[in-house]
């Protein structure tokens, strides 16, 4: 069975629309991608190793992939997801990509499915369907690739033509692998974020120890708010002076509240002794949020928001395997009165660039969108997550796009981990768009030559003006 893709794939079945959409398309296809938002691990780049095999590769550092395995009761242990304790997992890589081909096509209608079939065809050359009686000669010969030069991971970002590519970075990272990259040679662009959830959720049963790694790399001890702010604009400087452009704050609701230096001090203090609350928690992450945009103002680093996400809300696996497997909920969310603080404060300032994320697509079109369209400081960032997906994509551009037009959106931000993926995705959102595009044309909202123009932006242009690449 061939899995061959279809070169008009994802384009509307209007004769008139997929031929526009074609057109526009191939004027973008081809452009550099930019990927200013991801988790692929920097150390990558650094050794420059072969991916061990396709488990690896694909599987194991995809939640995308296992949760939806696991919702079948598929145990994360059959399919090699290291635990906490270091309790046995299965070790065999050929048997647990035997159950993946097995259950493939469970994720028929899916953007894994999409990405994936890209991934087979285009990166590995593989024509023929991922099933059960496919799935081993399908492993041999991914693996055989896997030891050629032609796929070590920075041949791979050459070939992808990847411009830029951001990873995810905590405050208290020591950067080493970028300064690995920086000081080899090799002149791929992978740059860091900077990610200081680790330090500022009071709530985390890590929060102390990543406090004193923190004070380890500034090389003093931190024993007071003052000396906390200290340390994080010291640590903002030096991801700068490594490449970074951009922060990124995953936080559960969006709210921004200013407390005075005081308050902001007890609540440390309390964080410190172990007897801080969850209140606590809420509003010392609420003034954090006010000050991280403040200090991007005073240095200039692009200020991600992305709220929304009840973390680990599966207990038992937190318990057992962690955090990040795939057992993140969305939950409804409210920017108008909860930004209303920060953006009366810095959302006129033309220092501030602030890049808002939901998973709440409920908000799109009643808050975010109307916000980006009056605030100069605020852009919609893609739709992301749960939402980076045909449809998700199509609903994006449909409830912002009349409010807030294209230019206060940021083009298309891939986050994700799994590195093989990162071309197939924006090739999708590269389609969309080109839909989204075409459709306006045929409606005469938009001459062909505006939609050349958005397909541009939106695929290259405006990713790389917001993250001032």
């Amino acid at each position: 069975m061939s899995s061959s893709l279809h070169p008009e794939r994802f384009f509307d079945s209007n004769p008139e629309v997929r031929s526009l959409a074609g057109k526009i398309y191939q004027t973008t296809r081809d452009l550099p991608l930019i990927s200013p938002h991801g988790h692929v691990d920097p150390w990558l780049f650094a050794k420059n190793q072969s991916f061990p095999d396709p488990t690896e590769l694909f599987l194991i550092p995809d939640h995308y992939l296992y949760r939806m395995l696991y919702s079948q009761g598929i145990k994360l242990e059959a399919l090699g997801v290291p635990t906490r304790s270091g309790a046995g997992v299965e070790k065999d890589h050929r048997k647990i990509w035997q159950i993946f081909a097995d259950h493939y096509y469970l994720f028929a209608g899916t953007p894994s499915q999409v990405w994936l079939n890209h991934e087979f065809a285009v990166v590995f050359g593989i024509e023929e369907k991922l099933t059960s009686a496919s799935a081993l000669s399908i492993y041999d010969r991914i693996l055989e690739k896997l030891q050629t030069p032609d796929y070590l991971p920075r041949a791979l970002f050459d070939r992808f033509n990847i411009e830029v590519l951001t990873t995810t970075d905590g405050a208290a990272d020591t950067l080493e692998p970028h300064q690995i990259i920086r000081q080899s040679g090799w002149k791929g662009r992978v740059i860091p974020c900077f990610r200081p959830d680790a330090v500022i959720n009071l709530h985390s049963e890590s929060w102390r120890s990543e406090i004193e790694k923190l004070g380890n790399v500034c090389g003093f001890e931190i024993t007071s708010f003052s000396h906390y702010i200290q340390a994080l604009e010291k640590r903002r400087q030096f991801f700068k002076e490594q490449g970074a452009v951009s922060t990124d704050q995953g936080i559960f609701s969006p709210r921004a509240q200013e407390l005075s230096a005081r308050e902001a001090d007890a609540i440390f203090q309390r964080a410190l002794q172990g007897t801080s609350t969850e209140a606590d928690t809420a509003e010392f992450t609420a003034h954090m949020v006010m000050e991280m945009a403040r200090m991007s103002i005073e240095d200039g680093l692009v200020m991600q928001l992305h709220p929304g996400s009840f973390r680990n809300h599966n207990q038992v696996v937190f318990d057992k395997f962690g955090a990040d497997k795939g057992c993140d909920i969305p939950v409804a969310t409210e920017y108008t009165h909860n930004l209303r603080p920060l953006l009366n404060k810095y959302g006129n300032d033309p220092r501030l660039t602030l890049v808002l994320f939901t998973l709440d697509e409920s908000v799109y079109s009643r808050e975010l969108a109307p916000l980006a369209g009056h605030y100069p400081a605020v852009r919609l960032g893609a739709s992301w997550w749960f939402h980076d997906s045909m449809e998700g994509m199509r609903r994006y551009r449909r409830m912002v796009t009349e409010t807030a037009g294209f230019y206060n959106t940021v083009g298309f931000t891939d986050d994700t981990r799994a590195f093989p993926s990162i071309p197939a995705r924006h090739d999708l959102s590269r389609r969309m768009d080109a839909d989204f595009l075409a459709d306006l044309t045929a409606r005469h909202i938009i001459d062909f030559d505006e939609a050349l123009k958005l397909g541009y932006e939106l695929a290259y242009g405006l990713a790389k003006k917001t993250y001032k690449l």
